[in-house]
């Protein structure tokens, strides 16, 4: 199969060996894999040999013995990025990516979707919806991330919100508070591209961080940026008594003064990945058009694109969501 590998710090596309499935595995032909915030940051820093890439969506071509039964050829599905031990307190519960022993697709342990193939557990996989082509099941992943971050938040359609980062992350979490009511949602973004999109998909208001204010008084704050300064300023943007979601992934240290918090009566919450059952709620919103996604998806690349595609991303842009669809092969 052909896949994006990793080779001194940048994607090489290679020919490598198929990967089997074991006994629980299905071997999933890749449709659409999202690129990822994570995978910008972090690519240069995976070993070589790796093959990145972790929301993904395809169709089944092959599976192990013990599962085979259940996930015939031609099933289209979306997996987990994460492989649980099934056995421990977050596994049994239906929360693998807190799995004691987790083995994580795409970070250089296990093989991610940036290829033709990739295996999955059966137990970390759902059905797709006919209705949804495979390829926009690459979106499942990103909108379970960002249902998580509404649930920890306990949005409800009254609420005051404000999303700091118009980014994937901020855009979904942004779709699921349009999905539940609110509509007082206010987006900061420095990009006006990406304020203009915010705009469009359901923002009530946008605001540019560097010129303007971010306001006070939100019942709920959530974070989708990851850079230092970025949670003392939910502090100060947050009411007495409300929520702030941490779904930025900061890569450095980071200081606030935890007083702001004590005096306001705030819960914070640091929060990544999602539930089984809110990757499947995720896939079910996304086949029923719950889900308002026109302007998401900022485009598709093969993977002999990838690395033009990280590169880009890399800065701050105008994209969205861009999904790679390994499974097509470039026209000549």
């Amino acid at each position: 199969m052909r896949a994006a590998v990793v080779d001194g710090g940048r994607f090489v596309v290679r020919d490598v060996a198929d990967p089997e499935p074991g006994p629980h595995e299905l071997l999933v032909e890749v449709h659409g894999c999202g690129v990822c915030g994570s995978d910008v940051k972090t690519y240069g820093f995976m070993p070589d040999g790796a093959i990145m890439g972790h929301e993904f969506a395809g169709r089944v071509v092959g599976s192990g013995a013990s599962v085979a039964d259940d996930w015939p050829v031609g099933t289209a599905v979306a997996s987990m990025p994460v492989v649980g031990c099934a056995d421990c307190r977050y596994c049994t519960s239906g929360d693998p990516a807190r799995c004691v022993t987790p083995s994580p697709l795409g970070l250089g342990a296990r093989a991610g979707a940036f290829a033709e193939l990739v295996t999955v557990t059966a137990a970390e996989t759902i059905r797709l919806d006919e209705r949804l082509d495979p390829v926009m099941g690459g979106l499942v992943e990103p909108l379970a991330v960002g249902l998580h971050a509404v649930e920890r938040g306990a949005a409800s359609a009254d609420d005051r919100l404000l999303v700091i980062g118009a980014g994937p992350v901020g855009v979904s979490i942004l779709l699921w508070a349009r999905e539940r009511g609110i509509t007082d949602v206010t987006v900061a973004d420095p990009v006006e591209h990406r304020r203009r999109s915010a705009r469009r998909l359901g923002a009530s208001r946008v605001i540019d961080p560097a010129h303007d204010e971010l306001g006070t008084g939100y019942d709920l704050v959530a974070e989708c940026v990851g850079a230092p300064g970025l949670i003392a300023s939910c502090l100060d943007a947050v009411a007495p008594g409300g929520r702030v979601v941490v779904a930025g992934v900061c890569m450095t240290a980071d200081t606030f003064m935890p007083v702001a918090a004590v005096v306001k009566d705030v819960t914070v919450s640091f929060v990544s990945f999602y539930t089984r059952a809110e990757f499947a709620a995720a896939a079910d919103a996304l086949a029923r058009g719950a889900l308002d996604v026109d302007g998401f998806v900022s485009g598709f690349v093969s993977l002999d694109d990838l690395q033009n595609t990280v590169e880009s991303l890399a800065t701050p842009t105008d994209q969205q969501k861009i999904i790679v669809t390994p499974a097509i092969r470039r026209q000549p």
